[in-house]
């Protein structure tokens, strides 16, 4: 763009060059001249002025445009991250109050099992019968080759793979065929347990009871107070 001065001074060497050509032009036709030029200088001056003006416009409102669209993506990944957050923190306090919880029913659970062995405990085992005494003093223990011995041990077998019912069937057979037998304790408490294990809460009582009758010496006593002791809370007495 030509600065107005500089084509004022351009203007007046032009005019004024030559004696003949000033001759051509008074003052009054020149400054007229001049004064017409000057306008559309200042009106070309003006329009580009505009188109400068609408350009830097233009560039602005997509400047404004691309920054509102990143602050906006913004903007959305944090609320999408807070949404993260608060969930992660509810689930934590969730779990932090199951974990509580737990703890607080193992406790209460193994208070309530440690009383009622205190209480079968106070109650006494009662006597066993003087066949049954004899019967279990006298029977010698089975040797590992014997069916006997198998039986238990195939028993045994299925109670810790918890197929419950075939182990249960197992020790049943094992009391009808061996009923003196020197394992008959441990047949005995495998009964219980099964059927503990199958829900059978009263049978289990039972046939824990009845361990403690004919077998108050086995080492399987503290294990079937238990097992009754869990039986009990199960029915809720």
């Amino acid at each position: 763009m030509i600065k107005k001065s500089t084509l004022t001074s351009l203007l007046f060497a032009l005019l004024f060059a030559g004696n003949g050509h000033a001759a051509l032009f008074d003052d009054t036709e020149a400054r007229k001249k001049i004064v017409e030029i000057e306008a559309v200088i200042n009106s070309q001056n003006q329009a580009t002025q505009k188109e400068l003006a609408d350009l830097k416009a233009r560039v602005q409102a997509i400047e404004a445009i691309t920054k509102g669209q990143v602050l906006s993506d913004m903007h959305n990944q944090i609320e999408t991250l807070k949404q993260e957050v608060a969930r992660l923190k509810g689930e934590l306090e969730v779990a932090a109050h199951n974990v509580e919880a737990t703890q607080q029913r193992q406790k209460d659970l193994y208070g309530d099992t440690d009383m009622r062995i205190r209480k079968l405990e106070e109650l006494g085992v009662p006597a066993a019968t003087a066949g049954a005494a004899e019967a279990g003093s006298t029977t010698p223990a089975p040797s590992k080759n014997t069916q006997e011995y198998q039986l238990l041990e195939l028993a045994n077998g299925l109670s810790k793979e918890s197929k419950h019912k075939d182990a249960f069937n197992a020790y049943d057979k094992f009391l009808k065929d061996y009923p003196n037998s020197a394992l008959a304790a441990e047949a005995t408490y495998g009964l219980g347990y099964t059927q503990f294990a199958l829900r059978s809460y009263k049978s289990s009582i039972v046939t824990q009871q009845k361990l403690l009758e004919l077998y108050p010496e086995s080492p399987k006593v503290s294990d079937a107070m238990f097992n009754m002791a869990n039986s009990q809370i199960q029915l809720g007495q």
